[in-house]
């Protein structure tokens, strides 16, 4: 297919700034001249289009549409009788209703699924039911705001759903916060209650309908059991309301103690005749209001929530009591794999957390009621930057499954860095798992093809918020996008998805689609390299927030993401004959393969596999210690380049967004540097073997701020040691201290960039100046908070460093460098080391 790649109209616009609100159903003009406008429909007829149907809304959406991306304006009308040069759109039931036939050989539509055809003018849209046509609507948008105009004038589309199930997790709390949510408060609740003004959660419902997401779990898995009180549900009435429009109903998480917790009953026990006659009448409550509510969502014997087992009953006998209440409705039970013992002792070689999903499930395989999804994150542990497929997909093949996924970036820079995950997510779903040794690719069980299902499919975490962005940084709403369409259809290439979302958020033109898509491409390479390879997992502070380094905490505790690194060896043993017996969990030629590290892919050797950290990897012949050092400069050296490459599209995207994402970039080059010299002098100090390339722990062009003259200023003892530059910042003296911090500069006359690297803590808003011989370098403040979406740490540590640089400074030897600080709140003007890096250099 040939892309029209017209660049929007007025390139004059791009000064107008945008505040990515509109994401992808931006409209933005597209070249159409009256030659061009004439060969398009010049009316939409809408079959039994009711108010607040989708179908009306799919007449809305196109109406908008035509007006806005090619400025035309379209004619709404309902009925049979079409004028000639119309896109008709319908159910397939209503257009048959009015007399006209379809073609015999056309394909059969699965629910939600549709049919779009145009010739020349005139267009058809059909859907299996209302929300299937409004979904051919927006593609037929999409096309249109694409340029697609080849495809407009003639094509002939057959879509169904690889899956019934495309779901959307919020964890959203009931004080308005989120969990693990980095885009401001909830869009849905407020103070304990739902809010008032709902247009941003129907926003939301216009965005996951373009991209075939048919429904949404609105509160956390950790749920609060006073959002089942009588107000509330009238709060989630309001909220079904105003996403039924968009075909995207609505859902709710469960905390299993609630009849207990809010009922006032005694018990909450599953079995129990007053229990389960509770939650009856809760369902049939919700569906009095919601008659399309889509079902629950159950966190239970998990990180400390109730369950079944308070009871000694079994997880699907728990399960069983919200199924059958949601069953005479029509309602699907999702109930997360996600249950593990996170009190586990690491002295027992055999214990192992990735054990657990296979160890509770498997046995209860058939014993689900079949309106039941086992809803499984893709790995074993909890959404890092590698893992293998969670081997119970292999292993439930009488109970129905779904995927979850996280496009909110817990563990992934919390949209602090650039990460796009649809290459992650196809190593699990393309993976073959080899049942009874033929062919059992992962997405055609989750679909339930493989296993002869009825249910299966998709579920992400998304956690957007009040922030424009929706998710706080423009590019990551990529991964949304991307979410909805693999959902769909899971054998899409993920950079053809990219240039799809590229060319509607940004623009069409070339440069633009082949930089977005290196930067895009890059990112996971990236990330993982600097924050944890060869299956180590993403090597952060699992015991604080997730988000900078901290390898220190993956050992010595209960949680069992353990890494069992010691001075000579690293790695899980997971094998059957020595190990944890993880790999045997999975099909014989799959574990076969893990079992043995000669053929297990490198890239997941310390998953499966205890080393020395001398062992030579058979892909590239390094050793395992030399592969951290050059994985994590390599890494950072990527996101450094990221800075430079989208500078190149200046003028070619609004002011505003341009500005947003590069200062997105720049943060993330500076804590790049921040993982790679924690993650690097952890393992380097821990193993003693010294980087064949002396990179590690020495730094020629820094200079170290405990080493200055200080005055107000005091030396303090970074925690972890690795997250301060010779494990040792300076702080104020006080909290009401102004602290000065001089020395000579020692290198040669020249231009140089000035780098300064500090921590910015949640609880102040510190204000830094850098001097060189009186005369300001320049000026910043410690609002990180403010302008990245999240509250990173309270203490000097690898979450709250950060740099800031200041570009082409020119220096003399000799020079006085001067940097003050002024604390403010508990934040006591950190500063970690500055600088001075020549041409070329990224530190």
């Amino acid at each position: 297919m040939r892309w029209n790649t017209l660049w929007p109209l007025a390139l004059a616009g791009l000064a107008v700034a945008e505040d990515g609100s509109q994401a992808w159903l931006r409209y933005a003009p597209v070249h159409c001249n009256k030659h061009c406008q004439d060969a398009l429909p010049s009316h939409i007829t809408t079959l039994n289009a009711t108010k607040g149907s989708p179908l009306e809304t799919a007449g809305d959406e196109l109406q908008k549409g035509f007006r806005d991306i090619v400025g035309k304006h379209v004619q709404v009308s309902h009925g049979c009788d079409a004028p000639p040069s119309s896109i008709v759109v319908a159910t397939v039931s209503d257009f048959l209703e009015c007399g006209s036939p379809l073609a015999k050989d056309s394909t059969p539509l699965d629910e939600d699924g549709f049919y779009l055809l145009t010739h020349g003018s005139s267009a058809m849209i059909l859907g299996q039911n209302a929300r299937g046509a409004l979904y051919g609507a927006f593609e037929y948008l999409s096309l249109l705001a694409q340029g697609d105009f080849d495809a407009l004038a003639s094509t002939q589309t057959t879509e169904n759903p690889h899956a019934p199930i495309r779901w959307i997790n919020q964890w959203d709390n009931m004080d308005g916060s989120i969990e693990r949510g980095y885009a401001g408060p909830s869009i849905f609740f407020a103070e304990g209650a739902i809010v008032e003004d709902l247009t941003r959660a129907r926003e939301y419902a216009r965005l996951l309908s373009s991209i075939r997401v048919n429904a949404i779990i609105v509160n956390n898995v950790n749920a609060n059991a006073t959002l089942l009180t009588p107000e509330n549900m009238d709060g989630l009435q309001r909220i079904a309301d105003v996403m039924r429009p968009y075909g995207v109903q609505v859902g709710i998480s469960l905390n299993f103690a609630s009849p207990q917790d809010l009922g006032g009953l005694n018990t909450y026990d599953p079995l129990d005749e007053s229990v389960i006659q509770w939650w009856g009448d809760i369902t049939d409550s919700l569906y009095e209001r919601i008659p399309d509510f889509a079902g629950y969502l159950v966190k239970a014997s998990s990180e400390g929530q109730p369950g079944p087992d308070t009871y000694n009953r079994t997880l699907a006998e728990g399960a069983n009591l919200f199924a059958r209440a949601l069953k005479p409705h029509g309602g699907v039970l999702m109930f997360r794999a996600f249950v593990y013992d996170h009190h586990l002792t690491e002295d027992n070689w055999r214990n192992d957390r990735a054990n657990a999903a296979v160890d509770f499930f498997k046995p209860l395989d058939g014993e689900f009621e079949d309106n039941t999804v086992i809803q499984i994150k893709y790995g074993p542990i909890d959404f890092q930057v590698r893992e293998p497929v969670s081997p119970l997909f292999a292993n439930l093949r009488h109970t129905n499954v779904a995927i979850e996924l996280q496009v909110t970036q817990e563990y992934f820079g919390q949209q602090c860095h650039l990460f796009y995950m649809p290459p992650l997510w196809k190593t699990i779903t393309d993976f073959d798992l080899r049942v009874d040794n033929r062919s059992s690719v992962v997405r055609d069980i989750l679909s339930g093809e493989h296993f002869k299902r009825p249910l299966g499919g998709w579920a992400a975490v998304v956690n957007v918020g009040t922030n424009t962005t929706w998710l706080g940084s423009h590019l990551a709403l990529s991964n949304l996008y991307a979410y909805g369409r693999l959902a769909w259809d899971p054998t899409l290439d993920s950079v053809a998805v990219l240039e799809s979302w590229t060319r509607l958020t940004f623009g069409a033109n070339r440069h633009l689609l082949d930089t977005i898509t290196d930067l895009s491409m890059a990112s996971w390479p990236a990330y993982e390299n600097y924050t944890g390879n060869l299956g180590m997992q993403t090597l952060t502070d699992i015991l604080y927030t997730h988000y900078g380094p901290n390898p220190a905490t993956h050992d010595g505790n209960g949680w069992g993401m353990w890494t069992r690194a010691n001075s000579e060896t690293i790695g899980m043993d997971r094998t059957v004959w020595n190990g944890t017996g993880f790999s045997g969990q999975y099909p014989p030629q799959v574990a076969a393969r893990y079992e043995d590290p000669a053929t297990t892919p490198d890239n997941l050797l310390l998953w499966f596999h205890h080393v020395p950290y001398t062992r030579r990897l058979r892909e590239t012949g390094e050793t395992v210690i030399q592969h951290f050092y050059n994985a994590h400069y390599a890494g950072a050296e990527t996101a450094h380049s990221f800075v430079g490459l989208w500078d190149s599209l200046k003028g070619l995207i609004d002011t505003r967004r341009f500005a947003e994402v590069r200062e997105r970039f720049v943060y993330q080059a500076g804590h790049a540097i921040v993982w790679r010299d924690s993650v690097s002098g952890f393992y380097r100090n821990l193993s003693g073997i010294p980087d064949a390339h002396d990179r590690v722990w020495n730094h020629p062009w820094r200079l170290e701020a405990e080493d200055m003259q200080l005055d107000g200023y005091v030396a303090y003892t970074v925690s972890p040691p690795e997250a301060g530059s010779g494990a040792t910042a300076i702080v104020t003296a006080t909290n009401s201290t102004t602290g000065v911090a001089r020395t000579t500069v020692p290198f040669p006359d020249g231009m140089y960039d000035l780098v300064v690297n500090y921590y910015d803590l949640y609880g102040g808003k510190s204000e830094w100046t850098v001097y060189l011989n009186d005369e300001a370098v320049g000026s910043w403040k410690g609002d990180m908070e403010d302008r990245l979406g999240h509250n990173p740490s309270i203490y000097l540590d690898g979450h709250s460093a950060t740099r800031v640089r200041f570009a082409g400074v020119k220096v003399r030897e000799g020079d006085e460098l001067r940097v003050e600080g002024v604390a403010d709140g508990i934040e006591p003007a950190p500063v970690d080391y500055v600088a001075l890096l020549p041409a070329g250099v990224v530190d």
